[in-house]
């Protein structure tokens, strides 16, 4: 929902269906130009960051190779065939490249078109296009950036582009919690290559959420899928495994589309495809029937999924394909320790790494992996001094029980720095000036991946009144590295802190990074602190204000407004932090004030977002 008071040439995106938004947002920030043309002027409907600097789409660009771009965006709209053309050298000696894609936008005729270029002259831009890196930026951004953990199951998910982005882009993997330790495993193909592929997996991805969520039942959820593929001519024909994993048991309910059924691989290393009922690809055939099967997975058993390109040889399905995929499956799950702690989640990764053996690959390869562990995991029960020396023991018996059940190293590290911060509180505040006494440390988490833990004393956790900010920069420590914190001052003291567990590459675990726009301070000349935020809040932004929030008010404990006044654009992730704030704020007994002009977009944004009677709007 990133929305601007000032509005970009297009005022509206190029897909507006199920998926469109996370599509345009990968496409925003892509370093390529992308401008969309619509209409039977082909007048342009949207242009991405890049694009919006070089100008007008059908004028800005004029010519490459001798052609007029608007001539042969004319020509792509007619026949339904994509174009690429190379300019001529630079100066430099660089070449530029145009690549036009037939769409349809809002059921007109589109076309998408694609180019490297800092000046409008596209024969002069001073660096070629990089169509396999746009099609890389927005498969992957619309892939689910972290997979659930559950302490029953570990997941993985790998995905590698085709050789040629010709050939590449609708290969997909999701997994969806559904509550109750049930999983929701997809792996899908959509027809079709490039930026309108991944278009359409992205629509695709989103369907199937939707009905998933209401009825994730695999006879439901493919009639829905088929209902949706008759209505989106992008979207029929493509094909699809899913299925229902009940974590704690193993049962798994499946059914697919024109999909290959996934590989088990059992503890003993026996490796079988599971028995699918074959049933056409997705709108091929109007009312097929969806038989669901159900199968088990056994303890310390693995499940692979797998895109037509994992078994494909020269773009057809494979009998020597399907082989070699479970002998480098077996290879990898027999590695040394590959199903221990957080290396579980390389497993796709390493299924698909053996797969990439020679430079060309016909087709796209998505994998997803789902280990089911041999072990269950107990929760974690210290009972310790309330003393210093105590917190080292804290840190080691913690560190190897959430190592245990898989989390990346980043996750780990916050729920350790964030416990460490309430036993270290405990330890130095709640017996101070009588003996010490004890403090109970434990960590759970359910069937959903959801974690608690808790850290309880008998004392009295009050900060001397010559230091008010302890009990502040404690919370404020906790609250930037986990989901929830509750304190509870009954009886002594107690901390429980709270994180949905998931797992993903390291790098997509990360906090967001690099620069933006947004420029936000904390005005301390009042009689309480104001945050001001001002340009475009971004995601960065976002992050920034969180920040910002938590350090004005001494980690919630203390009120502090907000003054959004100057803001040009506000994105979702900065209405996330608006409603986390307003969270805590309401936990702690008082309640945000938010300064946002009547009638202006920000206001509007905190308004249809549900926020107006959660803070205190001016």
């Amino acid at each position: 929902m990133n929305t601007s008071q000032e509005s970009p040439p297009s005022g509206r995106a190029p897909v507006d269906d199920a998926g469109g938004p996370a599509l345009v947002a990968a496409m925003e920030t892509a370093s390529t130009a992308i401008w969309c043309l619509a209409g039977p002027e082909l007048e342009p409907v949207w242009a991405n960051a890049r694009a919006r600097d070089v100008g007008p789409a059908a004028g800005g660009l004029a010519a490459v190779a001798g052609r007029r771009v608007a001539e042969l965006a004319g020509e792509v709209a007619r026949t339904g065939r994509a174009e690429t053309v190379h300019g001529d050298p630079g100066p430099d000696g660089r070449v530029a490249t145009v690549v036009l894609q037939p769409l349809q936008v809002h059921g007109r005729p589109g076309v998408l078109v694609l180019v490297e270029a800092d000046r409008a002259d596209c024969g002069h831009a001073p660096a070629a296009l990089a169509e396999g890196d746009v099609v890389d930026q927005v498969q992957h951004s619309l892939l689910p950036p972290a997979l659930p953990l559950l302490p029953d199951v570990r997941l993985s998910g790998s995905y590698h582009r085709a050789s040629s982005v010709h050939a590449a882009g609708g290969d997909w993997y999701d997994a969806v919690p559904l509550g109750r330790g049930r999983l929701a495993l997809v792996v899908g193909d959509a027809v079709g290559h490039g930026v309108p592929a991944a278009a359409a997996m992205s629509r695709l991805r989103g369907a199937m959420r939707s009905v998933a969520l209401r009825d994730p039942s695999p006879a439901a959820v493919l009639a829905g899928l088929d209902a949706f593929a008759g209505q989106m001519e992008d979207v029929e024909g493509a094909s699809v495994f899913y299925g229902v994993l009940e974590a704690s048991t193993g049962r798994l309910t499946y059914a697919a589309a024109g999909h290959p059924a996934p590989l088990l691989v059992r503890a003993d290393g026996s490796a079988e495809f599971l028995r699918l009922d074959p049933r056409p690809p997705l709108g091929s055939l109007p009312g097929a029937p969806s038989v669901a099967v159900t199968a088990q997975l056994p303890q310390g058993a693995t499940l692979v999924l797998f895109s037509d390109g994992a078994v494909a040889a020269s773009g057809a399905l494979s009998a020597d394909g399907l082989d070699r995929l479970a002998e480098l499956s077996r290879a990898a799950l027999a590695g040394p320790g590959a199903l221990e702690g957080d290396a579980s989640g390389e497993l796709a990764a390493a299924i698909v790494e053996g797969l990439l053996d020679s430079e060309e690959r016909p087709d796209d390869i998505a994998v997803l992996v789902a280990h089911r562990r041999a072990e269950t995991t107990e929760p974690l029960e210290l009972d310790l001094p309330a003393v210093p020396a105590a917190l080292p023991t804290v840190r080691r018996h913690l560190g190897a029980w959430l190592t245990g059940l898989g989390m990346g190293e980043q996750d780990r590290v916050g729920v350790m720095v964030a416990v460490g911060e309430a036993t270290a509180n405990a330890a130095e505040h709640a017996y101070r000036g009588v003996e010490p006494g004890r403090m109970q440390v434990t960590a759970a988490v359910d069937v959903d991946g959801q974690l608690t833990v808790t850290v309880r004393d008998q004392g009295r956790w009050r900060p001397p009144d010559r230091d008010p900010g302890d009990r502040g920069r404690g919370l404020l420590i906790m609250r930037q590295l986990v989901d929830g914190v509750v304190l509870q001052g009954e009886h002594g003291t107690t901390v429980t802190l709270s994180m949905r567990l998931r797992r993903g590459p390291e790098e997509d675990e990360e906090r967001p990074g690099g620069t933006s726009t947004a420029d936000v301070v904390v005005d301390r000349s009042a009689e309480r602190p104001v945050v001001r935020a001002s340009g475009a809040v971004d995601m960065v932004g976002a992050e920034q204000m969180r920040i910002r929030l938590l350090e004005a008010s001494h980690g919630g404990t203390g009120r502090v407004e907000l003054d959004l006044t100057g803001v040009t654009l506000f994105s979702s992730a900065a209405v996330r932090v608006v409603l986390a704030m307003a969270r805590i704020a309401g936990e702690e007994g008082w309640r945000l004030v938010v300064h946002a002009p009547e009638g202006g977009v920000t206001r509007h944004i905190l308004e249809i977002s549900g926020l107006g009677g959660l803070v205190e709007l001016r």
